[in-house]
């Protein structure tokens, strides 16, 4: 019976699950940061070798290598990346070489958000990302360019709006709003006046800047005008990117699940129905949906498709 493992890696964790051909999950096993960006190739090394260890031990399984395995990974976008995590795979014996799968962790985000079917997942987490897949499975990722010039409706995007909201108000170019106070209590600063110490001097990162997000979508729900303009704007702009996607795929005019996953959509109809709105107007036939499986799921799922198995409803729903 083939055995597969899929493996998730992103910023703050590495979760491997080592599933048998027909979808049940033997084990699962999780280590530490999992981008290679961050953390160096031999650190995702060891963050891979830890969580393949306690998956293995948990199936009850030694250090034979896989049928298969597909890693879905953040920051894996070019050939270059793609070749790193070979080598790391190779040099962690985890399958032969034409039965390992490297890809971004969008994919893995959308096998496990419609359980291997086609379409859309929207990840609007710290940063945010488009991917979709069609029927004949050609894949087509849209923005995911880092927080310089990308990351759009991200919760690093709506803190960073929110400061800029903040300064135009106190200068009088814009309208008064409470995020100027919400800024000042957020980065413990008396005055704004004081903003280039967090921002420059200190340096604040781009997931304490993220942490900001979840008062602006208060204060939307709460009527600030200023905080409604930029959740609308910031789902608008997702939506841009799944219109992009969904036309280079040639999916427009076809019906779409969207699968939405992160937690600025956690805050509910504040930001799922912006989108929704906005998706509507340039998609004629788009569901939005929750994920049905995790991210690991769905590289386990791929993991699976490598070895030439796919799984029907009934196991998919064994998972859920």
């Amino acid at each position: 019976m083939a055995t597969v493992l899929g493996i998730d890696g992103g910023a703050t964790k590495t979760h491997a699950i080592i599933m048998d051909e027909t979808g049940a999950v033997l084990g699962e096993g999780f280590g530490g940061v999992g981008n290679y960006t961050v953390v160096g190739a031999e650190g995702a090394q060891q963050s891979f070798a830890d969580a393949v260890a306690a998956a293995r031990a948990a199936a009850g399984l030694d250090n034979a290598p896989f049928d298969a395995v597909f890693l879905g990974l953040a920051s894996v976008v070019s050939e270059t990346d793609h070749n790193i995590i070979r080598r790391i795979a190779a040099a962690l014996n985890l399958a032969a070489p034409e039965h390992v799968g490297v890809d971004h962790d969008c994919s893995v985000a959308l096998a496990g958000g419609l359980s291997g079917r086609p379409g859309i997942v929207q990840i609007c987490g710290t940063g945010s990302s488009t991917f979709g897949m069609n029927a004949a499975g050609e894949g087509w990722r849209v923005g995911g360019w880092g927080r310089t010039i990308s990351d759009e409706g991200s919760a690093y995007w709506i803190g960073v709006e929110a400061m800029r909201a903040a300064v135009r108000a106190y200068d009088g170019r814009d309208a008064e709003t409470v995020l100027l106070d919400e800024v000042l209590d957020f980065l413990q600063i008396p005055h704004i006046d004081y903003i280039y110490q967090p921002l420059y001097v200190q340096g604040l990162s781009k997931t304490e800047i993220a942490k900001l997000a979840p008062r602006v979508i208060k204060a939307a729900e709460h009527g600030d005008g200023k905080a409604q303009a930029i959740i609308t704007t910031g789902m608008e702009l997702v939506a841009d990117c799944v219109e992009a996607a969904a036309r280079k795929l040639g999916m427009l005019g076809a019906p779409i699940e969207l699968a939405l996953v992160g937690g600025v959509f956690s805050a509910g109809e504040i930001t799922v129905g912006a989108l929704r709105n906005a998706v509507d107007r340039r998609l004629d036939d788009c569901t939005l949906v929750w994920p049905e499986l995790a991210p690991v799921v769905g590289a386990g799922i791929l993991a699976l498709r490598m070895a030439g198995v796919e799984l029907d409803e009934a196991q998919l729903r064994a998972l859920r």
